[in-house]
């Protein structure tokens, strides 16, 4: 049996716990993600085609011509399928992403890590602790659903699923960027009332990172 999704990592610091992770899964297969214990950050995705040799085999020359083909929406198809979630299957189809090159045979490419993911619910502290230096990639203290943090809360304290402090992020960064560990309340001291009224929750997802560390440019951002 073939093996249709194949993972390398790019870069890899086992003392640092960071993977950037490359997933190629050939048109007509499914590929599966997964961070254990953690959480998918989509990083890049392109459903198309780059090269002759990826995705070859058992394939005409005629299908491997086109090496300029890219799907526009991979990257967002991926992460709104994908990001947050412990796991995820995503089909390398034309039904997923649309047909970028007519009569090319395609494939998915995917960059990913996996992040640390805390939830702290409001007036708690939430406790962020690496055995390097942490570093903050998404912070948000409000509320997006109606069953996160809602124990005991009555149901007029969890209507506002649209509610966010816009503060979140630069806050969480400048607290606890570069440091081993980081305690921070989930609190409207801190964070202010983006929703009166409203029973909030803080969400961090971060990465335990080396002090020194270089990564390659994003190989799907647009110039």
């Amino acid at each position: 049996t073939c093996a249709f999704t194949l993972i390398t990592w790019d870069l890899l610091f086992t003392s640092c716990l960071l993977i950037l992770n490359h997933s190629v899964t050939c048109e007509g297969f499914q590929a599966n993600l997964q961070c254990e214990g953690q959480v998918l950050v989509i990083h890049g995705a392109n459903y198309g085609r780059r090269d002759k040799t990826t995705c070859s085999a058992g394939r005409p020359a005629s299908q491997l011509q086109v090496v300029q083909c890219s799907s526009q929406t991979s990257t967002n198809v991926v992460a709104e399928s994908c990001n947050g979630k412990n796991s995820c299957t995503i089909s390398a189809s034309n039904s997923v992403f649309g047909d970028p090159c007519v009569g090319t045979y395609k494939y998915l490419e995917v960059d990913y890590t996996c992040q640390f993911q805390t939830v702290t619910c409001e007036e708690s502290e939430a406790n962020l602790q690496c055995g390097e230096i942490l570093v903050i990639h998404r912070a948000d203290y409000g509320r997006h659903d109606q069953t996160t943090c809602s124990n005991l809360q009555p149901h007029c304290r969890l209507r506002d699923v649209q509610c966010s402090s816009p503060e979140s992020i630069e806050v969480i960064a400048a607290s606890c960027n570069g440091k081993n560990s980081c305690n921070i309340s989930a609190s409207n001291s801190v964070f202010g009332n983006p929703c009166f009224g409203t029973s909030k929750y803080l969400e961090v997802d971060y990465t335990c990172q080396c002090k020194y560390l270089i990564t390659e440019e994003n190989k799907y951002k647009k110039s």
